[in-house]
């Protein structure tokens, strides 16, 4: 094993002994405590017969309440062992494909400061990509079949869904999956994928796949997107009244035809992909719009279903507190929704972005609904609205004006905006930033529209300058002792820093979010620290925690 490390997690490969890097192998022969998480896998038998010495955790499995539960309790031995002398925790496949005991393991070995080594292997996804002939590089989905309310997959891309352990998560999967899949999809079981003599793949119904008796531990599926073709075509049968799926096919069924794309329609007649048919009970959406003479197809997936549902759930019969809302009392929602979109994305998790942009456009279905019911205007009007205003506001892209790079695209913009505006009362430059945004964000947006006009520095240098200036204005205001005063001068100050960064290219709304991380995952490393040490953080003096604080901040540039 690494010497430095306290925690060494090894990856066992998928199943074939010959899958076992050198690394692995010499970590496994060197240990003199070793846990498996599990010893149902096929190389494990082959470690025995080498003299490997090893505990696992099985028995946790069969005592625990939750898988939950059992990673818990792995991760909390191997730490407990960790405390004693140097461990090797060894799991099937890679060590960070899918092991959910080995992220809690790392986790709390970090807030210990315990030093883990991970060393790789050949993960079961490998032995799937290999098995099937796949690119994960087109689009590919990984998703956890234990997880799979909390994170389906998106149909349309195509997926591996792991842990099918058994018949029963078998079950579980099917069902889950028919939600957002049509039952006749085809499916690709594939078990004991690389491992010579064992491995079975087979083709079946989505609705099939918990009646294969041969189904265990080594069972991963795979699903085929159900779109693709020329045009894009995405087939699905929707109930106008309830929002859920009735059928749809998968791409290997969607046949070309002569002319065009053709799908089948709900009455079984071929629907040429430049028709959008929308029908009562069932929609074929296929999008094809034609801009200067230039067609453009896409597949689109109708808002009815979801406007449907809104309007049920605002109707007679319907859910109370939707039925209570007015636009005054969703503004929390929307803020709320907005800012959870942008924590998804500084997360890069692409399951939660696609989440929370849901979450997001419900609030614009929300607004939609009771400007409809106040005969206001609708959804339709909404992205007339927009499509309206995004050919206008692109002319060089629909239209004959010339662009040659994103600056001068931004010129065209405000010339476009002041074209619009023209016959309104005469408003400040300013006024059309909106006074609801957060004020870091307005005092930013503020200084970029005095700017556009020529109202800003050079350069950083004099937005520096006054930076230095406002601090002394403060440090004046404090010796002073006025409070309103210090309040003003505090707000120039962080005002001047605003624009500081503007000028040196940086958005201070996201440096300001990293730097709060920041102050976060120290903190949190100083209360660790504390919680080592068996005292409560309040019982240490400012000089003590501050060297913890120092100590974090070494940890981070190591």
């Amino acid at each position: 094993m690494p010497s430095h490390a306290r925690i060494t997690i090894a990856g066992l490969g998928a199943g074939a002994f010959s899958d076992l890097t050198m690394g692995v192998w010499e970590a496994l022969k060197g240990s003199s405590c070793t846990y498996l998480r599990t010893a149902n896998h096929p190389v494990v038998e082959w470690l025995r017969n080498q003299g490997i010495n090893f505990q696992t955790f099985d028995g946790f499995y069969e005592d625990s309440s939750s898988f939950g539960e059992v990673y818990e309790r792995i991760a909390g031995q191997v730490i407990e062992e960790a405390r004693r002398a140097p461990v090797l925790y060894a799991v099937p496949g890679h060590p960070l494909v899918a092991e959910e005991s080995v992220r809690l393991v790392i986790e709390k070995a970090e807030e210990e400061s315990l030093e883990v080594a991970v060393l790789p292997a050949v993960s079961f996804l490998d032995a799937i990509y290999t098995s099937l002939r796949l690119d994960p590089g087109k689009g590919l989905q990984v998703v956890d079949g234990l997880r799979l309310e909390d994170r389906p997959p998106l149909p349309v891309r195509p997926a591996v869904i792991t842990q099918v352990y058994s018949r029963l998560i078998a079950s579980d999967v099917k069902l889950s999956l028919m939600e957002i899949y049509p039952p006749e999809h085809p499916v690709t079981v594939v078990r004991a994928a690389g491992i010579m003599g064992e491995e079975r793949t087979e083709i079946h119904p989505l609705f099939e796949l918990d009646r294969l008796d041969w189904v265990d531990h080594l069972t991963s599926v795979y699903l085929p997107e159900v779109c693709c073709g020329k045009g894009d075509v995405r087939r699905d049968n929707w109930d106008a009244e309830t929002g859920s799926k009735s059928g749809g096919k998968a791409c290997a069924e969607i046949n070309e035809a002569e002319g065009g794309v053709l799908s089948e329609g709900a009455t079984g007649q071929a629907v040429d992909s430049g028709q959008a048919k929308m029908e009562t009970g069932a929609t074929e959406f296929v999008q094809v719009f034609e801009v200067n003479g230039q067609t453009e197809s896409d597949c689109h997936f109708p808002l009815d279903p979801l406007v449907n549902i809104m309007a049920r759930l605002r109707g007679e019969g319907g859910c109370p507190w939707d039925q209570e809302q007015d636009h005054q009392s969703l503004k929390p929602y929307l803020i709320e929704e907005a800012y959870e979109v942008l924590e998804a994305l500084d997360q890069e998790d692409m399951y939660k972005i696609c989440e929370e942009l849901g979450d997001l456009l419900l609030q614009i279905i929300f607004h939609a609904q009771l400007a409809k019911e106040n005969r206001q205007f609708d959804i339709n009007d909404v992205i007339a609205g927009i499509n309206e205003k995004l050919i206008r506001r692109h002319p060089h892209v629909f239209g004959s004006v010339n662009a040659r790079d994103s600056r001068e695209v931004v010129v065209n913009w405000e010339k476009i905006k002041l074209k619009e505006r023209e016959g309104e009362a005469p408003k400040s430059l300013l006024a059309y930033v909106p006074v609801a945004l957060p004020a870091l964000m307005r005092a930013n947006k503020l200084q970029k529209a005095a700017a556009r006009v020529g109202f800003d520095w050079p350069n950083y240098q004099g937005a520096y300058d006054k930076t230095r200036e406002e601090l002394s204005e403060l440090k004046a205001a404090i010796i002073a002792g006025d409070r309103l005063e210090i309040a003003e001068e505090v707000g120039d100050l962080i005002f001047s820093a605003v624009n500081l960064a503007r000028l040196l290219g940086i958005e201070p709304e996201g440096a300001l979010t990293k730097t709060s991380a920041k102050f976060i995952r120290r903190f949190e490393y100083v209360e660790n620290m504390a919680r080592v040490a068996g005292k409560d953080l309040s019982h240490f003096t400012l000089a003590e925690m501050d060297k913890w604080w120092e100590e974090a901040k070494k940890l981070e540039k190591i």
